[in-house]
């Protein structure tokens, strides 16, 4: 496989990778970040020569390893608990678990996160389970019964949307910011740029610098149907971004900004993922 091909694959499995790394890490944003690494993983693999029978499985076992590392690495920096259920009740049905929230997903262990995704999600068989998460195919489909049964049990009795702590700084950085898109004031925005300011505009185009970037903002000074408002999604500040030509009230996609010494140093723009925001909990916050 050369390396055109090699990388129309990564394109044509970025969805699923991400319904996959969002589950396991129960956040959106989070799940981009290990998408994001995934990918450069696969990409140094191919280079290097590495021999693959199955692309497709392989991807979702370097997706898996790489979630489990994000995770050991979170969890040392927050001290997370996942807690684990091990009634047994009746089966989740697809169309069900594909709308139980990121945040959900994290209370499972991590053999029944990745099984539940895997099978009623991503639609593996129990075998191909047991390869990527390298464990036996009873062990698999043990986790798979017991995922569901938990997974159903915490979607009907936990509430995963929540304001994220913030300083009064953060606050009024994040409403300014989202004050200038409506306003259509992108000058203003230009200026607040950091000479390296970085652009992650996903699955699309990765840009660095301020005159590189400058040009991004015509999109939206040119399309009058988008909506802002200040928001959280599983929990992080972004700001929301409506379709006003859609009938549906949920967000389109997010922007997530990040500052530095009052500049702004990173832009996270989702316009060209529109399934990062299937399972996201997100809240308006004025």
């Amino acid at each position: 496989m050369n390396e055109v091909e090699f990388g129309r694959l990564l394109t044509d499995h970025r969805p699923a990778l991400h319904r996959y790394c969002a589950r396991m890490t129960g956040s959106t944003i989070d799940g981009e970040d290990v998408v994001q690494d995934v990918l450069i993983r696969a990409l140094k693999a191919h280079a290097a020569g590495a021999a693959v029978e199955n692309h497709a499985a392989w991807l979702f076992r370097v997706a898996h390893n790489v979630c489990l590392d994000f995770l050991r690495m979170r969890s040392r920096r927050n001290h997370l608990e996942l807690t684990e259920q091990l009634q047994i009740e009746e089966r989740a049905t697809a169309p069900e678990v594909m709308s139980y929230s990121f945040r959900t997903f994290l209370r499972l262990p991590e053999l029944q996160r990745a099984a539940v995704i895997l099978k009623d999600v991503l639609g593996h068989s129990t075998d191909e389970i047991a390869a990527i998460a390298g464990c036996s195919a009873a062990a698999a489909k043990s986790a798979l019964q017991r995922g569901r049964a938990a997974l159903r049990t915490l979607a009907d009795n936990l509430e995963d949307a929540h304001v994220p702590p913030m300083s009064e700084d953060e606050r009024r950085r994040l409403h300014e910011f989202v004050t200038m898109f409506r306003a259509g004031n992108f000058d203003a925005v230009r200026r607040m740029l950091a000479d390296d300011v970085r652009l992650d505009l996903v699955a699309r185009l990765e840009l660095r610098g301020r005159d590189k970037i400058e040009p991004y903002f015509a999109r939206y000074a040119e399309a009058p149907h988008w909506r802002f408002s200040a928001g959280a999604i599983d929990g992080r500040l972004v700001m929301l971004v409506f379709d006003m030509r859609q009938a549906s009230e949920k967000p389109s996609h997010y922007v997530e900004v990040a500052w530095r010494d009052r500049r702004i140093a990173f832009i996270r723009d989702s316009l060209f993922t529109p399934y990062a925001m299937e399972a996201a909990k997100w809240l308006q916050l004025g």
